[in-house]
């Protein structure tokens, strides 16, 4: 009987004192805990888009937490009921910049409204498609469409209809994955409003644009004389609307021949 009962009290001490040592390390080598960032990091929704300018959202709640930024509308997917609950726990005043929405500036794939220069059969992905031919769309500065946008979004706010991305404002919070996601720079992120803009950033010159699709953007100008609050720019053979400036009076958008210009 001695001969069972002695290990298994030699096997108990040791297990005891290892216990014991370990309870005594932790406590000794313990990371105090910060207050103020689990309550941030509690309010903050977890997409980890990375929007904010830091390493998702446990970058953003420990920036807040310790100092290194009193900004707390940083977090675009929150909205502004996230900003309002960081800047009381922060004890400032919440930022009052208006919600931000992703913009596709093309729409030549709709309806096919822009020529095809070839059939791709290949992987799904405007970035590779991008990189082996430019995309089958004729224009070289319009929508590939096979979607990365779509893929990249993390709050399924992105369709495609009819080969071409469409966002859904409702469920847009503005992270900016899609922007990231667009091989040819055609999303950008502006401020919710009933402002108007430009869904094409082709820089051909008009007739080469007239010759690949039926909603380019030619550079003529109608909308900028149309304009009377001076929203409108001709950049680069393609029209721009400022929308700090843009009153949604709809003159511009009657002007265009092209329909190239629509409604947020």
């Amino acid at each position: 009987m001695t001969e069972i009962l002695l290990p298994i009290l030699i096997i108990g001490g040791i297990g005891l004192i290892a216990g014991a040592g370990l309870a005594i390390a932790s406590a000794l080598m313990a990371v105090p805990t910060n207050e103020t960032y689990e309550k941030i990091r509690e309010c903050l929704p977890g997409a980890n888009c990375g929007a904010c300018g830091f390493t998702g959202c446990d970058g953003y709640a420990a920036a807040l937490a310790e100092g290194e930024t009193t900004q707390s509308g940083l977090c675009a997917p929150g909205g502004a009921d996230v900003t309002k609950q960081i800047a009381a726990l922060l004890g400032v005043e919440a930022d009052s910049s208006k919600r931000k929405i992703a913009v596709i500036h093309c729409i030549g794939r709709q309806d096919n409204n822009a020529e095809t220069k070839m059939n791709y059969h290949g992987t799904k992905s405007c970035r590779t498609a991008k990189q082996l031919y430019g995309g089958d769309n004729a224009c070289p500065d319009g929508c590939i469409g096979l979607g990365d946008c779509r893929k990249f979004c993390p709050f399924e706010a992105i369709t495609m209809e009819h080969g071409s991305p469409v966002v859904h404002k409702e469920l847009c919070k503005g992270c900016g994955m899609c922007v990231e996601s667009c091989p040819k720079n055609l999303i950008s992120l502006e401020e919710c409003g009933a402002t108007y803009t430009v869904r094409c950033r082709s820089h051909l010159k008009g007739a080469a644009c007239v010759k690949i699709c039926k909603t380019s953007c030619i550079g003529c100008g109608l909308c900028v004389k149309a304009c009377e609050q001076g929203a409108v720019a001709i950049e680069n053979f393609c029209a721009t609307i400022d929308s700090s400036k843009c009153t949604a009076c709809g003159k511009c958008k009657e002007a265009c021949k092209r329909k190239a210009i629509a409604l947020q």
